[in-house]
């Protein structure tokens, strides 16, 4: 199965919730969309699924418009981050429902409804009603149920946000593998950077109903094509900094490097240059950098790491420093703008300049 959308907008009184999307999903693949709240996640999924119309556009199967086809006639199963349960059915009859209305023997319905439960950690529940679960069971019953129902569109809408840390963590990497055995076409959509980073596959970044990328997804967290697209892409918050190229040097706030390898052919100006966090350094690199002065405004330590927020010159950046950085608010501190992580965007906020793959890789691993 290969789901195309040609040009889909869809219009809700005087707002616009998608613009102008074009967009192919292959067969057996995992695709994230990832936006923040409002981009239009939910929104386009919603037409994937056949529950909402486009007001333009097309959305095709295998070639063919589906377009007012209902969602009752689609292999399509969906799963949101409000869980949905059939209130008087067990847990065990939930799971089991969409095998029962495809006519599943009984022996195969009550095989795969034990191997959901299962890698859900339902098992001890099957016999319970949703009401008698805590949130987070009630979720993975309509994950379980998502598992076992033979689709070729597998719809996950922040399906993992009410789950404890560790069993989240788990289904990050279970979920995609379940459901690519099938060779369903698997969309997952999330507002965490990170999450979409750890599925892998292919992402489509959203900002307010419109889609700003897709391709493989280190590969736009790399060489995001605007800025909005890297802001998308980057958590904690990008700092996005003023730079100057004149000649052989790149100089900020009166200081001067060596024009970056990669930036020596872009025309003398003014550009955004865009720093993830831990391109934002603590201590001095082992290559040149930017160095400049900043005052502490809050830090966020995790343990196995240490958020700084400093300002400078009316801005407020964020640098991300392994292990903990114990720092007090108001001090006055040094950071360094690594050129190693540097994103270019000229005028009209397009890329013009990204690091080397190899460079921006390695630091995501580290």
């Amino acid at each position: 199965m290969t789901l195309e959308l040609r040009n889909v907008s869809k219009q809700v009184g005087a707002e616009t919730h998608i613009r102008d999307v074009s967009l192919t999903l292959e067969k057996g693949s995992l695709n994230v969309l990832l936006g923040p709240t409002l981009s239009g996640k939910t929104s386009l999924m919603r037409l994937m699924a056949g529950l909402d119309r486009p007001t333009a556009g097309d959305i095709l199967v295998d070639g063919k418009s589906v377009v007012g086809l209902p969602v009752q006639k689609r292999r399509v199963a969906m799963v949101y981050q409000q869980f949905i349960n059939y209130p008087t059915l067990s847990v065990y009859e939930n799971i089991a429902s969409p095998m029962r209305v495809s006519g599943a023997d009984k022996a195969t319905i009550d095989r795969k409804v034990r191997e959901a439960a299962e890698l859900l950690k339902l098992t001890p529940f099957l016999d319970r009603v949703p009401l008698n679960l805590s949130g987070g069971q009630q979720q993975r019953t309509a994950i379980a149920r998502a598992l076992v129902k033979k689709a070729d569109l597998v719809l996950l809408d922040e399906p993992l946000a009410n789950l404890d840390y560790k069993l989240r963590e788990e289904l990050r990497v279970e979920l995609p593998r379940l459901f690519g055995e099938s060779g369903a076409i698997f969309v997952y959509a999330t507002t965490e950077p990170h999450e979409a980073l750890l599925l892998g596959g292919r992402t489509a970044t959203l900002s307010e109903g419109r889609m700003t990328q897709f391709g493989s997804t280190i590969d736009v967290y790399g060489r995001p094509a605007d800025l909005i697209t890297a802001q998308t892409f980057s958590d904690p918050p990008l700092n996005v900094v003023p730079m100057h190229k004149s000649g052989g040097h790149l100089s900020y706030d009166g200081k001067s490097i060596a024009v970056p390898a990669g930036i020596e052919g872009l025309a003398d100006g003014t550009y955004k240059v865009a720093i993830r966090p831990h391109h934002l350094l603590l201590h001095p690199p082992a290559g040149a950098a930017i160095e400049v002065e900043a005052s502490v405004s809050t830090t966020e330590i995790t343990g196995s790491e240490s958020f700084v927020h400093v300002e400078h010159g009316g801005s407020r950046w964020v640098a991300l420093t392994h292990g903990i950085h114990r720092v007090e608010i108001g001090d006055k501190v040094p950071v360094y703008l690594d050129p190693a992580g540097f994103l270019v965007f000229d005028a009209e906020e397009r890329l013009v300049a990204a690091p080397a793959a190899g460079s921006w890789r390695a630091s995501e691993r580290s």
